[in-house]
């Protein structure tokens, strides 16, 4: 089923809840939520914690689906994607980074960059083009070579979003993505980020930092698994004054 609405959004959400049951009691983790994310708008998703704003991630991850309501992405309802569409539309319209990296300890920053192109079947030397050009966008150019353990928590993070961006997504997709960073490198990869939604890519993070939000065109805030804010802001933008401060 295709979006009513068109492709005015890349991402809708109309109406979708999402429960769990624990024993005998139903947990609202989403309750009711309607919600539209335009191609390269800068969103923030706070929230205390249990407020549901990682279950928001995981269902526009395409991670965990709806128990009600619906889910469009780029026009395209999720609900009726099957398992093996999904694992394409994670693969090819949704870049991911995470608060703990997720590299492989094994593999260089080049390698871990390239997973995502194996997956869809690329040859050895278009993945190594791609990848080396993904982490020279990042400024890890001079470190492909390097494993994970070789590199401070800023240039691991660095190769993450590499990786996440390698495949040319929709959706650059972060769950608290300075969360293991201190204060300096954070103001490193929030710089990063803008330079990249200046670029026209989409980006939504969940975040519990305010610094972190800041930097957003678009503020949601949930509470108890509703939309309790949806605000526009002037973002901040990161200096190269702030990443040497």
């Amino acid at each position: 089923m295709s979006d009513p609405q068109g492709d005015t959004a890349v991402i809708r959400f109309r109406d979708v809840a999402r429960r769990y049951v624990m024993g005998d009691q139903t947990v609202n983790a989403l309750d009711g939520v309607d919600i539209e994310i335009a191609r390269n708008e800068y969103v923030a998703i706070i929230g205390a914690s249990g407020s549901g704003k990682s279950t928001m991630m995981n269902i526009i991850g395409c991670l965990d689906r709806p128990t009600e309501g619906e889910y469009w992405l780029g026009g395209a309802s999720v609900g009726d994607m099957n398992e093996l569409e999904l694992a394409r539309v994670r693969n090819r319209e949704i870049g991911f980074v995470f608060q703990s990296f997720n590299l492989l300890p094994r593999a260089s920053a080049l390698k871990n960059v390239q997973q995502p192109l194996v997956y869809r079947g690329i040859g050895r030397g278009e993945r190594h083009r791609r990848a080396a050009d993904a982490l020279g966008r990042v400024g890890m150019g001079d470190r492909m070579d390097h494993l994970p353990n070789q590199l401070s928590g800023g240039q691991r993070q660095r190769v993450a979003i590499s990786r996440a961006l390698v495949g040319d997504p929709a959706i650059l997709l972060a769950d608290e993505p300075t969360g293991n960073l201190d204060s300096k490198t954070t103001r490193e990869i929030m710089k990063l980020f803008d330079e990249l939604h200046e670029e026209g890519q989409t980006i939504i993070m969940v975040t519990h930092e305010p610094d972190v939000a800041a930097h957003c065109e678009r503020v949601i805030r949930l509470e108890d698994g509703r939309i309790a804010e949806d605000t526009r802001q002037a973002k901040r933008r990161a200096t190269a004054e702030d990443a040497t401060a």
